[in-house]
């Protein structure tokens, strides 16, 4: 088996991390520092794009890098202790490094804020590339030769495919298993817990993509 076979990328928020608490406190405290209103909640359902992406919700362009440069320094305070592992992700990690492989997060997050979640929940990962979103996050895979991309929004998808890697798609996010589907997605699982068994046969050559 080659290298590439069993290098596995992963997204991070709503693939291995419940950061919804998190992020909803750090909104909320961005609201109360600027005294503009953020609808924390909505926010929260719609994880996946970059920060400014949300942003340009609430802020006027004028402001968006400045806020987000705040929001990015904020964030520690508020997001990384409320933030859980999503189920069955200490396990995803863990079987693509039991199988001698290595485990990659690639994520449009902030790169130092998405290694503290990582070492606050103690997932271990080989690499963390961060600030890379849909058909960006491209780069990353092919840098770390990867052959599987793991997330939960259709901007994973098209990275994956993008990089020519396979695409793994999970329903913890904002994307459903018929949108990831129609966005290509190669497998679709209902959550990390299935990612182990899956990635055994995928290993031995028994999985159908």
């Amino acid at each position: 088996m080659t290298s590439r076979a069993l290098t596995v990328g992963f997204d991070l928020d709503m693939t291995l991390i419940d950061s919804r608490p998190g992020i909803k406190a750090a909104f909320l405290a961005l609201s109360a520092e600027t005294g503009t209103y953020v609808d924390a909640d909505l926010a929260v359902t719609r994880l996946g794009p970059p920060l400014e992406q949300e942003l340009r919700h609430w802020f006027p362009e004028e402001r968006i890098a400045e806020t987000a440069d705040r929001y990015r320094e904020m964030y520690p305070t508020y997001a990384i202790a409320p933030t859980l592992a999503m189920p069955g992700a200490r396990e995803a990690v863990a079987a693509v490094r039991a199988a001698g492989g290595r485990a990659i997060v690639v994520t449009a997050k902030h790169e130092p804020n998405a290694k503290l979640h990582l070492a606050h929940l103690g997932i271990e990962a080989d690499a963390v590339i961060g600030s890379l979103w849909a058909e960006a996050k491209a780069v990353a895979l092919r840098e770390h030769d990867a052959a599987v991309y793991v997330g939960d929004h259709t901007g994973d998808v098209r990275g994956a495919r993008t990089a020519g890697a396979l695409s793994v798609a999970v329903t913890t996010g904002p994307c459903d298993a018929a949108e990831l589907r129609g966005a290509g997605a190669d497998v679709v699982l209902a959550d990390l817990t299935e990612f182990p068994a899956w990635f055994e046969g995928h290993t031995a050559g028994t999985a159908a993509s």
